[in-house]
Formats: structure tokens, sequence, C-alpha cells
């Protein structure tokens, strides 16, 4: 059986979002996530609860909006196979900019980074031989105004993609799956799935 590792974050329940939407719910059910990680901005107990009913291994990091839970780290690191796995919500980088990130993954000794950023968006690329994923909002959560200032003659903020992501990790290797709930031209709501690989580079053992 896969050992998956769910990737979440930026929640916001109640307040910018009600809840993670049903269609996710029915994906997330208990026994077949082994760990999770939330990316911070887990700002009610009845998810949290929700999260920890889903897999009991449930890890924690602080986002911004995380004020009643001060004592949370703002970083931590898992191990699974031969790949250390970071992740952060993002709050404290100066910026999402590759080379910051690089610059934090190098720091915390990992070859995966997943970190938000308050994006709400997903993303994910392969930068100097690291990977570094941006789940995006799992609700959906509309972006915080001051992230938007430079985006006030576009509606890009109306169109945020609620997204989560699953880890399968196989020794050196990484199968990531990203699930989007998308609004078909009737309306109506499917989940879209894509599947990003990545592999760590190993370095030769030497001549023979």
């Amino acid at each position: 059986m896969a050992f998956l590792i769910l990737v979440i974050g930026d929640l916001h329940i109640p307040d910018r979002a009600l809840d993670i939407p049903p269609k996710f719910k029915k994906l997330l059910s208990p026994g077949k996530i082994a760990q999770t990680l939330c990316l911070g901005n887990l700002t009610d107990r009845a998810t949290y609860d929700y999260l920890r009913s889903i897999s009991p291994d449930l890890r924690l990091v602080r986002g911004r909006m995380d004020v009643e839970a001060a004592s949370l780290p703002l970083t931590q690191v898992v191990t699974h196979g031969a790949l250390r796995i970071g992740f952060l919500e993002g709050f404290t980088l100066v910026s999402d900019e590759p080379d910051v990130l690089l610059a934090e993954a190098n720091r915390l000794d990992v070859d995966i980074l997943c970190w938000s950023g308050g994006s709400h968006r997903f993303e994910c690329f392969e930068y100097m031989d690291k990977f570094f994923v941006n789940p995006g909002s799992a609700t959906g959560a509309m972006t915080p105004d001051w992230n938007s200032d430079n985006n006030n003659n576009n509606n890009d903020d109306d169109d945020v993609v609620p997204s989560f992501c699953l880890m399968d990790v196989q020794g050196i290797s990484l199968t990531l799956y990203v699930y989007q709930l998308r609004k078909g031209e009737n309306g109506a709501e499917n989940v879209a799935v894509e599947k990003v690989t990545y592999t760590k580079p190993v370095e030769p053992t030497g001549a023979s």
C-alpha cells in the first residue's frame, strides 16, 4: 500500500471560506492518508479535528493568520525514503522568487520544499535539482487584500481554484498528484487530477 502524504494549506475557515469542498472530502476519507503536512492558516478547531480524523499523523506549521497558535513552529522537516521534505507557510520569506525558495531549501537541507506564501494558487517546479510545491488553497479562499494590490486591474482573485496535493514517495522518487476543483462551462464542478514526478539526482559513486 502506498504511503500517501497530504499537503494542504490556506484553509481560512470560517473567515474566508465556509468549508473544504464536499468533493474533496469524498477523496480524503480516513485510512487513505498516512501523514498530513498542513502549511498553516488552519484557523478553526473543527477543521483541525477533521484533518486529524484523516490521519492522526498531522504535522503543522504556523501561518500568518494562526494568531492563537503562536507555539507552532514556522518550519518542519520530515524524511520519507531518501527524500527530505521541508514545509512552511512562507510569510517569513522576503518573496517567493525561486532563488529565495532555493535558499530556504538549502537552509533546511531538504530536497523538496512545500510553501504557500498566501498566493492560494497551485504551483510546482524543479530548480537547481530541488523540487518546490505550493499546494494552493484547499477551500479556494480569497486572497488577502495586501497580496492583490498589483492585481486591481484584473479578476484573478475571483478565480481562485481550490486545490490540494498528495505525495507518493518511493526511494529517491516522488509522484505528486494535484487535485483541483474546476468549474465547467455549464457551471458544474469537477475534480481534475494532474500528476508530476520528481527524482532526486544521485551523485556517481566513483569510477569502477
